[in-house]
């Protein structure tokens, strides 16, 4: 048997306990995970940041807490879901572009990660890539800027193609400026350029419409999270009208897309994850440079392009980083 005296030492123990343990999760650090997205098609980065996190040592649930806030593609309910995260105190806010921008625009002094295919300096976000100042850092991932590399593949994987058609979202500088870099490629090599701009599904399915009747023999996708999003409508409709295309990311593969060429949003989560645990352990936002993913890939999904009764050329065989077959 157990005296007396040794029960009231276990209880008073295990009693002594419960403050502390209660107190442990109280302090357990949370990192808000904001995008003006859904969330269905981008759960992958979601992942691809929660491994970013477990390199350093963080993993969810046992040492950190993520607090997930998705928009679900209305940039006007940003501010508040900011607010939220602001007024639940967390210690490292994770943002794409339109969230950082409205983190910025609320004037928090909270560590922001952001992870973008636009120009922080440009967009205001940072002093400068290598000394960013303030409490925003993060990494860039190139995008837009890839217009003019696709329009060239995508030639190389439909020549015959007399028409090309150009997929946009309006009224952004990164949307812009990749407008102005396909249209001055396409101008240099005497290619036809269909382009529409697209804000919602139905326009999307409407632009299609207007790419069969002009006769495009390829599609060009451009970047944008919105399009992104709407990834598996893109790629059914032209699948439906047996139309090449290229898109932006490899997010658009996965779902059945023909290629794609760009660099690797998941590496870039995956690298924000780690800056993100960086602050954690106590490291300030404008001590860390901005990181720049310079990981490039271009994806082929064979099996797509032979339904469409496309033969891939050897040349694009050969420099792919990836071939789904």
């Amino acid at each position: 048997m157990i005296g007396r005296r040794r029960l009231i030492t276990l209880f008073g123990g295990a009693a002594a306990a419960w403050p502390i343990l209660a107190g442990a999760q109280q302090t357990m650090p949370v990192i808000g995970f904001v995008r003006e997205t859904p969330s269905a098609p981008f759960t992958h980065l979601l992942a691809a940041f929660r491994r970013g996190l477990s390199e350093n040592g963080f993993v969810e649930g046992q040492n950190v807490a993520i607090e997930q806030r998705w928009a679900e593609g209305h940039d006007d309910r940003l501010p508040s879901l900011i607010a939220d995260l602001i007024a639940r105190k967390a210690a490292v806010i994770v943002a794409n572009r339109p969230a950082a921008l409205a983190a910025k625009a609320a004037a928090t002094t909270t560590p922001i990660v952001f992870a973008t295919g636009n120009d922080p300096v440009s967009d205001g976000l940072v002093a400068s890539l290598n000394r960013p100042g303030g409490n925003f850092t993060g990494v860039v991932f190139i995008t837009s800027a890839l217009g003019a590399k696709r329009l060239d593949l995508l030639r190389q994987l439909a020549p015959k193609a007399m028409t090309i058609a150009f997929l946009m979202r309006p009224n952004t500088a990164e949307s812009e400026a990749e407008r102005q870099d396909v249209q001055k490629a396409a101008q240099a090599l005497g290619q036809q350029l269909v382009t529409v701009e697209v804000t919602s599904e139905p326009e999307i399915a409407a632009a299609f419409a207007i790419f069969v009747q002009r006769g495009a023999g390829g599609l060009l996708v451009g970047g944008s999270p919105f399009l992104t999003s709407k990834g598996e409508q893109i790629v059914t409709l032209a699948a439906r009208h047996a139309m090449p295309a290229i898109y932006p990311l490899r997010e658009f593969v996965s779902v059945g897309g023909a290629m794609s060429y760009g660099t690797s949003i998941s590496d870039a989560y995956r690298q924000a994850g780690i800056y993100a645990s960086r602050i954690l352990r106590g490291e300030k936002p404008s001590d860390l440079p901005v990181m720049q993913s310079a990981k490039f890939e271009l994806v082929l999904n064979l099996k797509t392009l032979h339904a469409i009764g496309l033969t891939v050329p050897e040349k694009l065989l050969a420099v792919a980083d990836e071939v789904i077959e």
